[in-house]
């Protein structure tokens, strides 16, 4: 190695020469060809040409169609950034069951609903647009989603009309997220962003989050056992207090509602003032910035 930088170091045991065979052989094409994807960027092409068009497509999506919109999402990328999109520009309506990591790595522009449910890992790495799930016969405390969802998030929307497995929301650093119920250790590691959970968490909610906020509905009067307390605190939300949590819990209940029709959603909303009640605000203890009700829309 002849860079200057390399000298003081030793590389001899990694490039050193041993008896075998070296040289590349065969190729190893990949499972997936993502033929199902490439079609559907084929038909979103004139919004990505020129920002002015909207494009809705709609398809049948399977299990084995996996990082659906990642593709689209870097032909985004591509060519206009951090940026991406205007909020409508392309609609992906989907029914059926879809793969791991349905809306991974997500840019503004692209808006995924989905008629069905999903697997592990929906919106992982999301940086904007929206995911709408809502499963084909809605049953209140059944799941339409997997584990890990939202994971390393820094921004976007995710509303799903059901529960969400373990780990949900883990190193969300700015997605706006409502589901009604997860498993364990959601909100672990989170540094932003907001999740509203409709219903019953697992154990070790909060473990690690140093930023962002959540609103629990806790109807059972469990939840404050399932807390890791150790950075987070929760509080009750003042029912007669025109606070930002009231307003901003309120703001996303509607948000949610309109583009789930969630009954359970409907339900709080007819009964705010009664519901609000069983609501918990959790924070980092230290939490200096305040909440945006702004962010609600």
């Amino acid at each position: 190695v002849a860079h200057p930088e390399a000298a003081p170091f030793d590389f001899s045991q990694v490039l050193r020469r041993i008896e075998g065979e070296d040289r590349w052989r065969r190729p190893n094409p990949p499972f997936d060809e993502n033929a199902f994807e490439k079609e559907v960027l084929r038909e979103v092409q004139p919004a990505i040409r020129d920002p002015r068009v909207e494009v809705v497509v709609e398809r049948q999506i399977r299990n084995v169609n996996r990082s659906f919109g990642a593709l689209l999402s870097g032909e985004i990328a591509h060519y206009y950034g951090n940026a991406g999109l205007p909020r409508e520009a392309v609609t992906l309506r989907l029914t059926g069951v879809a793969g791991q990591s349905l809306g991974a790595f997500l840019v503004d522009g692209l808006n995924i609903y989905l008629t069905g449910v999903a697997n592990d890992y929906v919106g992982k790495g999301m940086h904007g647009g929206r995911i709408v799930i809502v499963p084909g016969v809605y049953q209140e405390g059944a799941s339409a989603v997997g584990n890990t969802c939202l994971y390393g998030a820094t921004g976007g929307k995710l509303f799903v009309a059901g529960t969400a497995g373990e780990r949900f929301a883990v190193r969300n650093s700015g997605a706006l997220a409502v589901v009604e119920g997860t498993g364990d250790h959601a909100c672990e590691y989170m540094t932003g962003g907001t999740v509203v959970i409709l219903g019953e968490t697992g154990i070790n909610f909060g473990a690690g989050m140093t930023g962002g906020a959540a609103f629990v509905y806790d109807r059972g009067k469990n939840f404050i056992d399932k807390l890791n307390r150790e950075l987070v605190e929760a509080r009750r939300i003042d029912v007669d207090d025109d606070s930002d949590g009231k307003i901003y819990l309120k703001k996303i209940l509607l948000s949610y509602h309109n583009r789930t029709r969630s009954p359970k959603a409907r339900r709080l909303l007819d009964h705010f003032r009664e519901e609000l009640a069983y609501f918990w605000m959790v924070t980092p203890k230290d939490m200096k910035a305040p909440l945006n009700p702004k962010e609600g829309d």
